[in-house]
């Protein structure tokens, strides 16, 4: 197999060894990718990632994946080591050597290694890692029978704290929420801004259809502006859906005819329960489904190609 310049292959062969894992330049076997312990992305959380999937060959929105982890590094001030052209070709080309068509794609640049110390200038380059595998977020009778969601005491990030907007390693906010919901047993949690505002799930934007009209909180009450969101807005509009991008509390999500969520590993799961209020009966609601056939029918027009096995 015939890798681009940028990538040195590793010894033996790249299809009978495992996962390989692309780390700086090189492919590697899974056991043998590894990280120093000081490397500021393990001891701060220093570092920025995206999650993309890829689809029979085509890799969904990968060039605006990238665009994103450019943009999030560069308010870090953390340098990339490839260009976006070169990083396009890495992701390609380890979805190539582990042979898979179907997969969720991890991209995570760090600091890189430095010292005990939170000084970023002590970290001269940075870490470069892609990790392609297989995922499954929900189970799913969770698209056909809804997900339970709870709002939970966890405020969001202010974005003027961590900006949710930024994909960094710091997910420390959405995971104390995520424990907060797995212990009190539900599905998936919510979070509210410090105003009492809805803001997002855990790993999710969150949407509702209430009278035809489709609503989702916008980004400056303390969102990441997700990439399948935007899709969604998109397909919604030139369905004829009216979409509202206002701040809204939890009422509106009670009364709301059909909630959903949305992002890369999730794609659009529908919500039958929100604090114990039942929201839809018949999951996933009529205009929910729509959106969820018509997601499917656009992969294969917004993505990268790429043929994994020869």
């Amino acid at each position: 197999m015939a890798l681009t310049p940028f990538i040195k292959g590793g010894e033996g062969d790249l299809n009978t060894m495992g996962l390989k894992i692309y780390l700086n330049g090189k492919l590697v076997d899974r056991d043998k990718a590894v990280v120093s312990v000081f490397d500021h992305g393990l001891l701060y959380g220093d570092g920025v990632f995206e999650g993309i999937r890829s689809y029979d060959g085509i890799i969904f929105k990968l060039k605006e994946h990238i665009e994103r982890l450019f943009q999030s590094a560069h308010t870090l001030m953390l340098e990339i080591p490839l260009s976006k052209k070169e990083l396009e070709r890495a992701v390609v080309e380890t979805l190539k050597a582990n042979r898979l068509e179907n997969s969720y794609i991890r991209l995570v640049v760090t600091r890189g290694e430095g010292d005990l110390g939170l000084d970023p200038r002590k970290c001269r380059k940075a870490c470069l890692f892609i990790i392609t595998d297989k995922i499954m977020l929900y189970p799913k009778d969770y698209y056909e029978k809804g997900l339970k969601l709870i709002t939970v005491p966890t405020v969001r990030n202010h974005p003027e704290a961590l900006n949710p907007q930024l994909k960094t390693l710091n997910y420390l906010n959405n995971i104390l929420a995520k424990i907060e919901a797995n212990n009190s047993g539900f599905d998936e949690a919510i979070l509210l801004n410090a105003q009492g505002y809805v803001t997002e799930c855990t790993g999710e934007n969150i949407f509702f259809i209430k009278n035809g009209a489709l609503w989702t909180p916008p980004p400056y009450v303390g969102i990441l502006r997700g990439i399948t969101r935007e899709v969604v807005m998109r397909i919604a509009r030139r369905l004829g859906f009216t979409v509202l991008e206002e701040p809204f509390t939890r009422h509106e999500l009670y009364t709301a005819d059909e909630v959903f969520l949305t992002g890369t590993a999730a794609e659009i799961v529908p919500v039958s329960m929100i604090d114990n209020r039942l929201i839809d009966e018949n999951c996933p609601g009529k205009l929910t489904a729509r959106l969820m056939a018509e997601f499917k029918k656009t992969i294969p027009r917004e993505g990268v190609r790429y043929k994994a096995k020869g």
